[in-house]
């Protein structure tokens, strides 16, 4: 196993939720809720245009966990908050810190940021990947 990562160390990774996403999110899961795929019904409720999926927007993470942990561990648990909708052409800051850190697993503090303000708050625990999880 590589050297585990130290308390306190952090990734923050950057991405501009686009239209393009939203199409491979929706082909992906499935989900069509109208606030995130009709640009005309998202402007009706008072959005500037379509929302982001919020698990689109959360799965940034996971590019912060992966560089931190390596590829000995994928994800256990994962907690969110979301205070604000976000319109697609939203940029996200995202970033994980590394909240405690053993051979049981890592636990990281999650948020993400829009022009300087938190919008995601959340925590996760990646757990060591074992010949069982196959």
């Amino acid at each position: 196993m590589n050297e585990l990562p130290r308390i306190g160390q952090s990734m923050t990774f950057r991405k501009t939720m686009t239209v393009a996403e939203q199409g491979f999110f929706t082909g992906i899961t499935g989900n069509m809720g109208r606030a995130h795929v009709d640009r005309a019904f998202a402007r009706a409720q008072g959005q500037p245009d379509m929302l982001v999926f919020e698990l689109a927007a959360a799965g940034l993470f996971s590019t912060a966990f992966g560089r931190i942990a390596g590829p000995g561990f994928r994800l256990g648990r994962i907690e969110t908050q979301f205070a604000r909708a976000l319109p697609v052409g939203t940029s996200l800051a995202a970033t994980v810190t590394v909240a405690e850190s053993g051979a049981d697993g890592i636990l990281f503090d999650l948020s993400a940021e829009v022009d300087g303000q938190q919008v995601i708050a959340g925590r996760a625990q990646l757990v060591p990947l074992v010949s069982g999880d196959v």
